[in-house]
């Protein structure tokens, strides 16, 4: 059976658009509950960003699980690994978030964890969708879900932030800038922060409904850039908008990304004995980490673009360490999906064995230059099969020879193509990406 709302990361859209419509989500919360209602006093956790539209959407869920049996227990804003990890904890039989992750705010979706904290497998979703076909009906008024608030839900989720490092772990000295995007970690990243010593600048921690991601968190860094060495801060943090992923930034102002983050972790557990395993990367991740990684003598290998698809790998080969460029990165010892403030930890407690900067710990791995150009589509066609954009590949292929590569890759998240172009030389690199964007452009862009 072909999915029909489900994407690569859950339901997402734009709101007021079916399906993220307030209808749809009473339909969704029914079906959900239909599904995991085979339980006595089963019970959903749900959770969500900092958006507007979370308010109607939680409503819509809890109202639509309730109809069909099902306990519910509301977290408010969270992170979304925060909600992964109170499944566990509370042994629901599910987690629903309400975020479109690093998109602003007019967008919304629905993730969801299964009891383990993982992404749901793919047949649960598929039987999801079986049930929001079906008449919705009501269970008998004495079998009706009730609802009630976790309370100290911000409080639990701190303490296993902390508890995924050393515990004698001090950030005494050390001067961090935190942006907040306006989202998910605005209370939760500087209690965390804080409580290990760490002399924190909080930025970005005001949401209002409208703006979180808006210039700002993981994906528009340059606030926090300019924040950090107008501070002298040692580094800064970035978190976008769910709290799943994380990018950095030196006393330099200079960001390091996912795939550095990455590389200084495996590094880290590689050179104590914790690695446990290879690493997985995507197929956006930057040749130099894959490079990187030979050097030191560590498997890598890498998979579709999506953390599900990373989590998949890891537990295929029994590995622990896997991410993404976009800095979701996943430390399978210690939690079961993408954590931004989990990983930032790992980072620092790299950091401090190393007695050395970020700045300067991070040249241990060389960025080849990479360029992607995001192109709109206009069009359901299928991209790759195209004939004049694979021969446009080609061309772009045989004159970077073995000094490169290419990647073309529809998102899973919105109507676009990413074009991707990595090389030895920033300008050839630069030339050929535009090149072979403006062929894709010529036959699918609206």
């Amino acid at each position: 059976m072909t999915r029909k709302y489900f994407g690569t990361d859950g339901i997402r859209g734009t709101v007021g658009e079916e399906p993220i419509t307030a209808e749809f989500m009473l339909k969704l919360g029914w079906a959900v509950g239909k599904v995991f209602a085979s339980k006595p006093n089963s019970k959903i956790l749900i959770g969500k960003d900092t958006r507007i539209s979370g308010y109607m959407f939680e409503s819509a869920l809890e109202a639509g699980l309730s109809a069909a049996g099902v306990n519910v227990r509301l977290l408010g804003p969270m992170p979304t690994p925060a909600i992964a990890y109170l499944t566990r904890t509370f042994k629901a039989q599910a987690g629903i978030v309400i975020s479109a992750s690093h998109n602003a705010y007019p967008d919304n979706g629905i993730k969801f964890f299964s009891q383990a904290g993982t992404k749901l497998a793919d047949e649960v979703e598929r039987e999801i969708e079986h049930q929001i076909e079906q008449p919705m009906t009501t269970v008998a008024p004495d079998l009706l879900g009730k609802a009630a608030r976790i309370s100290d839900a911000t409080g639990r989720y701190i303490e296993f932030c902390k508890s995924t490092i050393p515990a004698a772990t001090d950030l005494h000295g050390m001067k961090i800038v935190l942006d907040c995007a306006n989202g998910a970690t605005y209370q939760v990243a500087p209690g965390v922060f804080r409580e290990l010593n760490a002399n924190v600048i909080s930025i970005n921690v005001h949401p209002d409904g409208l703006n979180i991601n808006e210039k700002c968190g993981s994906t528009s860094p340059e606030a926090l850039r300019q924040r950090v060495i107008d501070e002298h801060a040692d580094l800064g943090i970035a978190f976008d908008g769910d709290g799943d992923r994380v990018i950095m930034v030196d006393h330099k102002g200079e960001i390091v990304d996912g795939d550095e983050l990455l590389f200084l972790i495996a590094r880290d557990r590689f050179q104590v004995g914790k690695l446990d395993g290879g690493v997985v990367g995507t197929q956006m991740s930057n040749l130099g980490l894959e490079i990187a990684m030979r050097v030191l003598g560590i498997d890598f290998c890498r998979t579709k673009v999506g953390d599900r698809y990373v989590m998949a790998e890891l537990a295929a080969r029994n590995w622990q360490l896997g991410g993404e460029t976009s800095g979701h990165l996943v430390c399978r010892s210690v939690t079961s999906t993408g954590d931004g403030i989990v990983a930032a930890l790992q980072v620092l407690v790299a950091l401090l064995r190393a007695d050395e900067s970020l700045h300067d710990l991070k040249h241990g791995m060389q960025k080849f230059p990479q360029k992607m150009i995001n192109v709109r589509l206009g069009s359901d066609a299928d991209v790759l099969a195209d004939v004049k954009v694979q021969k446009a590949v080609k061309e772009v292929e045989a004159e970077l020879g073995d000094r490169g590569r290419v990647l073309l890759r529809p998102s899973g998240t919105e109507p676009v193509v990413r074009v991707m172009v990595e090389g030895e030389e920033a300008a050839e690199v630069e030339r050929l990406a535009t090149q072979l964007a403006a062929h894709v452009e010529a036959a699918f862009a609206s």
